[in-house]
């Protein structure tokens, strides 16, 4: 099954995993054409998928140190990767003793359009629904979760708790009501289906060899952007509470692998 990756999707992966200096220096637009043209993006699309990231205020236009016109990421941008980074890279052992955080929230008639966006942003954190208007995540994602409302504006509508799980039916059995986990299942196996080829080819390189920068490039940056909005559809729910034969382990197994072969490598593209 062929895979869509989008140029805006690419474009915020490509700034996750390349271009956070420490000093926020702007990415050329002439470098974003290059780097974005060896993943198969031409150049009008990148173009205005970078004025859709900027009319987000994700990016803002900065002159770089040669005078060249370039994007930098804004500082809601960068606090949103910040967030992102514990779920991509780390993926933390979740343990059913570490509790949950429960999102409570109640929008008036008159803004009723905050309530979809309410909703939206909490399934895409990974939140499942205990009951209306009551959503359930694992504990540790309370801080992104905190960025995240804040950023939007939404926390004045929304109540943050932490607790346990005290019954009535088993937590097991709860979880698979408040997460669709056949559909999760199902994200974690067609990367698996795109990306273990991929490790494999990579596993299958002669030892001690050099990798080329670009095909390294070419590889991870897809990987990367199908693997980034996994850890938000799949919460990190404990390996207890979770059905036999659980694919999220080995997808994330199969991403680090890549992480580990490709990113350095690949940064020798992106920086010749």
């Amino acid at each position: 099954m062929a895979e869509l990756h989008t140029p805006r999707s690419l474009i915020v992966s490509l700034y996750g995993a390349y271009g956070r200096s420490p000093g926020n220096e702007p990415l050329p637009v002439a470098e974003l054409i290059r780097l974005l043209r060896a993943v198969g993006v031409d150049a009008p699309s990148v173009r205005s998928s970078v004025s859709r990231l900027k009319r987000r205020e994700l990016l803002v236009p900065a002159r770089t140190t040669d005078g060249s016109a370039g994007y930098a990421l804004s500082a809601d941008a960068r606090q949103l990767l910040d967030d992102g980074d514990r779920r991509i890279y780390e993926q933390p052992e979740p343990r059913a003793a570490d509790g949950w955080v429960l999102a409570v929230f109640s929008v008036p008639e008159a803004e009723r359009h905050k309530r979809h966006l309410l909703r939206s942003r909490l399934a895409r954190l990974g939140f499942g629904t205990a009951a209306p208007g009551v959503w359930i995540a694992p504990a540790g994602l309370y801080e992104e979760t905190r960025h995240t409302l804040e950023r939007l504006e939404l926390a004045p509508y929304v109540d943050l708790f932490r607790g346990e799980h005290l019954g009535f039916a088993a937590t097991k059995e709860s979880v698979a009501r408040w997460w669709d986990l056949d559909a999760i299942a199902r994200l974690h196996l067609d990367f698996l289906e795109q990306q273990e080829p991929v490790l494999k080819a990579w596993e299958a390189w002669p030892l001690g060899s050099v990798p080329d920068p670009e095909v390294a490039y070419r590889d991870y940056l897809p990987a990367l952007d199908s693997w980034r909005k996994l850890p938000y559809a799949d919460p990190g729910l404990p390996e207890e509470l979770l059905p036999k034969d659980w694919p999220g382990g080995r997808s994330a197994e199969v991403f680090g692998l890549l992480h580990a072969m490709l990113r350095d490598a690949g940064e020798r593209f992106v920086r010749p």
